[in-house]
């Protein structure tokens, strides 16, 4: 099944996405073995058991990564041309080994394409919750999505 076109989407659209993610110790010593971050916080138990969260701090940019591939099924598989960037980032509250993830994805503008006539210009917020309901990470993406046949 296709992610949306760009004109399928509305500014303002809220996409609950139902692909849920439990957080595993092994998804947090993947993340930073690849990407080569040793931080004592994500990796060493005795150490973050004396920090103030009282326990090892999931990787952010596991958490970045996963909400934004949790979106792309109902949002960009498919349709899209490029990511073009990411703006701001912000992380509310810590994930822990054990949470379970959820994405809720916004559409807060859009626009033609002033290069690619059968393109336009997307800017999701992606919002990631746990459990709990509490925000831990908020991602703004700015995306180009191709227009389907019918809009061209």
């Amino acid at each position: 099944m296709p992610g949306a076109f760009f004109d399928e989407l509305e500014i303002g659209q809220t996409i609950p996405h139902q692909l849920r993610r439990t957080v595993t110790e092994a998804d947090n010593l993947l993340m930073c073995a690849i990407t080569h971050n040793n931080q004592p916080l994500h990796l060493d138990a005795e150490y973050a058991r004396s920090t103030e969260f009282g326990q090892r701090v999931v990787n952010s940019m596991y958490t970045i990564g996963l909400a934004v591939g949790i979106s792309v099924e109902d949002t960009t598989h498919g349709t899209i041309v490029a990511n073009l960037g990411f703006g701001e980032i912000k992380f509310p509250k810590p994930v822990f080994i054990n949470d379970t993830l959820n994405v809720v994805t916004e559409v807060k503008e859009k626009r033609d394409s002033n290069s690619r006539p059968d393109a336009g210009i997307v800017t999701f917020e992606h919002l990631v919750f746990n459990q709990h309901g509490d925000t831990v990470c908020s991602i703004t993406r700015v995306a180009m999505l191709q227009k389907s046949r019918s809009a061209e």
